[in-house]
């Protein structure tokens, strides 16, 4: 049995677009896969905590010496990073806010990038663990960074293909819905080119 996991960043529960072709996208997943098992995070909702001085020392404290305070730290982590290695198929929704992820997801990235969980470090430096899965990520804009003049503000795509690549996530896909502050037509646009391109994938 497959599973996919749905994370959700958007601070928006309604008239997120990201949450909207997300939603869209993991309903065709499990058309084509019935028996598919969906786990979902909103972390808006349900928001990870930041990272702490606590946390970041339980992290690098073994388990069998961490005292009460660093395993209720490190539980929330440990859920996570279980989450993220039991997945097959990642779906993330990552609207662009000020040009990078929300503080919500950098938030997931922090705990589930775990030293000795989800990478290591070998005699030819980092090595990640997490391998073999497939990663879609739907990014909606109000401006257009795909290119020209703007694209050098584009944190989004450029943080995830990095974060998650050091991680071993390499077979990553974009499906970018992007301009959608520039009038009614040019949402209309975005949403028909982005539904096109994850229909196209979930064929």
């Amino acid at each position: 049995m497959t599973t996919i996991l749905h994370i959700d960043s958007s601070v928006r529960s309604t008239g997120s677009l990201t949450r909207q072709l997300g939603g869209e996208f993991v309903a065709k997943l499990r058309a084509a896969d019935p028996a598919a098992r969906l786990v979902t995070r909103d972390l808006a909702a349900s928001p990870v905590p930041h990272l702490t001085e606590q946390t970041i020392g339980a992290f690098f404290t073994p388990a069998a010496q961490r005292n009460a305070e660093q395993a209720y730290a490190v539980k929330t982590s440990d859920t996570l990073v279980d989450e993220l290695l039991a997945a097959d198929t990642i779906v993330i929704g990552a609207p662009m806010y000020n040009f990078s992820i929300t503080s919500g997801l950098k938030a997931w990235i922090d705990h589930i990038a775990r030293a000795g969980r989800t990478f290591q470090y070998g005699a030819n430096g980092p090595e990640g663990l997490v391998t073999g899965k497939k990663v879609y990520v739907v990014v909606a804009s109000g401006g257009v960074y795909s290119e020209g003049p703007a694209a050098a503000y584009d944190h989004v795509t450029t943080y995830l293909r990095a974060a998650l690549g050091f991680l071993g996530m390499s077979d990553v896909t974009f499906v970018v819905a992007e301009g959608v502050a520039m009038g009614e037509a040019a949402v209309d646009k975005a949403l028909a080119d982005s539904r096109a391109k994850l229909d196209a994938i979930a064929a």
